[in-house]
């Protein structure tokens, strides 16, 4: 069975290496991320793994998988910093408070059918002073992630505490996109051995 991975992010392949996955293709899906109005952040991160997983072409003997990872403080949804100015307020913002980062997961079997899962985290930052702030975006490690953090490197020290998964916050829930796999017909070894 061939595997179809439809992200460019290399987060994402790494974590499936985790899993002993090695995607046998790899295409960046080409959608507008745009979220509707009112859209809800958990509503907004399903429906952009389904429609990245829609987007690319998948042969009748390829499983394909797809992903979407966002960042919300209460309903707001804080995507990719783009710059250093909307890495500063999102920093900023989610100082000594808690924020959700959420990855949803999408994967099309070789029959065509669809499963999706979300994995919800919940993290606290403490609160940052001007220096920490400016320091983290000097790093330049942020810069194109959601939330305009990286969870597995430097921010990592701002983290007061975290409720879920540690690779779904990085981009792909391991254990929910397990799951998916071998409910998909994908071979993963399912004892953990």
């Amino acid at each position: 069975m061939k595997l179809v991975l439809a992200s460019s992010s290399p987060r994402r392949l790494e974590l499936l290496g985790r899993l002993g996955v090695k995607p046998d293709r790899i295409m960046s899906p080409d959608i507008d991320e745009t979220p509707l109005e009112a859209e809800l952040p958990r509503d907004y991160v399903i429906r952009m793994a389904q429609e990245k997983a829609a987007a690319v072409e998948r042969a009748d003997d390829e499983i394909l998988i797809a992903g979407d990872t966002i960042v919300a403080v209460g309903r707001r949804i804080l995507g990719k910093a783009d710059n250093d100015a909307e890495q500063r307020q999102f920093l900023k913002l989610m100082g000594g408070r808690r924020h959700h980062t959420m990855s949803a997961v999408c994967v099309i079997a070789a029959d065509g059918t669809a499963r999706t899962k979300l994995s919800d985290s919940t993290i606290k930052f403490k609160r940052f002073d001007d220096q920490e702030i400016e320091g983290y975006i000097k790093s330049g490690e942020g810069q194109g992630k959601a939330g305009g953090y990286a969870i597995q490197g430097l921010a990592e020290a701002f983290v007061i505490s975290i409720s879920g998964s540690f690779s779904g916050i990085m981009g792909l829930p391991l254990y929910e996109t397990r799951n998916l796999l071998i409910s998909s017909g994908y071979p993963l070894n399912q004892d953990g051995d």
